[in-house]
């Protein structure tokens, strides 16, 4: 699992005067005192023309170059690293893009702007590399179920990880929900290295958990941390 973020994040906010100032008075009357009114809300929200939408695999492939470039620019580094992570991205994208169920939604105005990217589960099959040991007998069952997602990927700029974590419509919340949503999941899981402390404290910020309670304390021994994430 991945969370990206640029290091050099540009931030718009809105401007205009608060709900509840007017004009000053003129004559000789003080103006009359009033209460400020509510704060309008700052950061850029995804309502304001950001569309998610899903990539079939055939535009995966056309979109490879603009999805490779996305991360790139998200996670971080120089040149030299932009490279070394833009390829393994792509190759972990191909690979996951033959498994059954695999879905890719974008993010877009005028440009790419995120996406997300995971794949429904079985009980059994090639999906168990690196959740061995890690997942309880409920998860197992939802497996079997097929009501299991794996969210193998969320791309999304710096102030989505910053800003308004809690909101229904930032951005990571809208894609990993609509991810869940299409493939009728009950629970999303994901698998992030034990030393990954900004993937998992971005995860978390978005709603999901740890997978034996909310604390690290309780997580099972191992490289790596499970966390999920209910409807």
């Amino acid at each position: 699992m991945t969370v990206t973020v640029p290091t050099a994040p540009t931030t718009t906010e809105l401007r205009g005067r608060p709900v509840g100032s007017h004009p000053p008075a003129t004559g000789s009357h003080p103006p009359a005192t009033r209460k400020p009114g509510p704060r309008p809300e700052r950061g850029s929200s995804p309502r304001e023309g950001q569309r998610v939408r899903p990539l079939t695999r055939r535009q995966i492939e056309d979109h490879l170059q603009e999805l490779g470039d996305l991360y790139a620019e998200t996670c971080g580094g120089g040149p030299w690293a932009w490279n070394q992570a833009r390829s393994a991205f792509l190759r972990r994208l191909a690979a996951d893009a033959r498994r059954p169920g695999f879905e890719l939604l974008i993010a877009e105005t005028t440009a790419l702007t995120g996406c997300a990217h995971g794949f429904p589960v079985g009980g059994d099959g090639p999906w168990w590399e690196g959740f061995d040991g890690y997942l309880p007998g409920r998860l197992l069952r939802l497996a079997a179920s097929g009501r299991l997602f794996v969210i193998s990927g969320i791309h999304v700029p710096s102030r989505v990880r910053r800003q308004n974590q809690d909101r229904a419509w930032n951005l990571a919340r809208r894609l990993q929900k609509r991810l869940l949503t299409d493939h009728d999941a009950a629970v999303a899981v994901t698998l992030v290295k034990r030393s990954d402390h900004r993937t998992v404290e971005a995860l978390r910020s978005w709603g999901w958990r740890y997978i034996e309670g909310d604390t690290p304390r309780t997580a099972p021994l191992g490289p790596f941390r499970v966390l999920v994430l209910d409807t």
